[in-house]
């Protein structure tokens, strides 16, 4: 549960890091620019960072054990 624990964490960062540069500027979407060319891989990470704001914010009101 760690690992999940860490790269769930992790991928919030990135993924608040992302949303700040588009908020910042629109043309700033690093993930975008990473993996534009693979929109089904780009669309994963989406994914995953949405899987991990459920999965920490259960970690944080006690739903799951960590």
């Amino acid at each position: 549960m760690k690992t999940l624990n860490q790269v769930s964490w992790w991928l919030l960062v990135i993924g608040g890091l992302n949303w700040g540069l588009v908020g910042l500027n629109a043309s700033w979407n690093v993930v975008h620019m990473l993996l534009g060319s693979w929109s089904t891989v780009e669309m994963l990470v989406y994914v995953l960072v949405g899987l991990s704001a459920l999965y920490q914010a259960a970690m944080q009101l006690g739903l799951m054990k960590k």
